[in-house]
């Protein structure tokens, strides 16, 4: 677990010094990207800082719901303002991704820029973009990292519900609602004392996982019902979802949040994958129960990373031949390699 006060000086004068703060989350935001950035937007504009969000694309439609994602200047939708955003500022945090590539569009214009740029993050590996990097593999979620260092810089918690229910999100989600990730006791105080600051955990919950359409629970039963492959000698299923597929039931934006989890619950299954075919390439999302780590293979094979229980990737080829090259690539980590998930 990383040593936060090493940060705080340096972190405390940036934030002191800086006249135009920008936070940045990654390209096709999750809950811990939002919940990350909006509760350091609430703290930051709390010690009267000027500060502004950015997000490489749209937001997914159950996260719209937060305090505060309202303010969040998409750069999809409005580049001009974006592009001003991002020269005008003198301090870049950048939260929840440590990879260039995951800015999506705004790349080009962040990595350029003459800001100091900052990295806060819990991912493995960060690349070097940035020149303060804060990085805490060990931590859950960015959320709870940005909860910390919050504490740390303020000596105490920040009492501020919006605050409070951001970091929730980025926790609960980032975990499956603690099913998986690498939360720790400490994850658990820090959730405990969410809650009894007075935060409504059942709207939270529900406005995340209980907030979908009809449309994505149909496609939720085609998707178990038609196009569950269970391969038992690997301890491995997967679902593959097409384009006509998807837009047979009217997909959108955060549908298919969640599919992936949902083979892990059948016996014996450790190793759970979800294909989305996209315009030019496959989208793949990676889940395993035990010590197989699905970082690593994602990152050897499907140009991915991400935790070690909870992982994606992409493959730039047809849907019919990432299911093939898949199949090939599970031969070659042995014989059964779900024997060790």
């Amino acid at each position: 677990m990383a040593d936060l006060f090493k940060y705080t000086k340096e972190l405390s004068e940036l934030l002191e010094t800086s006249d135009n703060i920008l936070l940045i989350s990654h390209i096709n935001p999750d809950g811990d990207a939002i919940g990350s950035q909006i509760a350091l937007y609430r703290y930051l504009t709390h010690i009267g800082r000027n500060v502004s969000m950015m997000c490489p694309n749209n937001l997914q439609e159950f996260l719209k719901w937060m305090d505060g994602s309202e303010l969040i200047n998409v750069f999809i939708r409005d580049r001009k303002k974006c592009k001003k955003l991002i020269s005008d500022s003198d301090l870049i945090i950048m939260v929840d991704f440590n990879h260039p590539g995951r800015l999506g569009e705004a790349e080009e214009y962040v990595t350029s820029s003459d800001a100091f740029k900052v990295i806060i993050d819990h991912h493995l590996e960060p690349h070097d973009f940035a020149k303060l990097i804060i990085a805490d593999p060990s931590r859950c979620s960015t959320s709870e990292l940005v909860y910390e260092l919050v504490v740390t810089l303020d000596g105490t918690p920040f009492n501020d519900r919006s605050f409070a229910e951001a970091v929730y999100v980025g926790i609960v989600t980032d975990t499956g609602n603690f099913e998986h990730g690498s939360y720790t006791g400490r994850t658990l105080k820090i959730t405990a004392d969410l809650i009894d600051s007075g935060i409504d955990r059942d709207r939270i919950l529900n406005s995340v996982y209980n907030n979908f359409s009809s449309d994505r629970m149909r496609l939720l039963g085609y998707a178990l019902h038609q196009k569950l492959v269970i391969l038992e000698d690997y301890r491995t299923a997967y679902i593959t979802l097409n384009r006509k597929e998807l837009s047979d039931f009217n997909h959108v934006k955060g549908d298919t949040e969640g599919f992936v989890n949902m083979p892990l619950s059948i016996k014996g299954i450790n190793f759970a994958v979800l294909f989305i075919e996209k315009d030019n390439f496959v989208k793949i999302s990676f889940r395993s129960k035990g010590n197989f780590a699905v970082n690593e293979f994602a990152s050897r094979y499907f140009n991915g990373g991400g935790h070690m229980n909870a992982s994606g990737g992409e493959y730039y080829d047809t849907l019919e031949n990432t299911i093939t090259y898949f199949h090939k690539v599970l031969g070659e980590i042995g014989e059964k390699p779900g024997n060790i998930l």
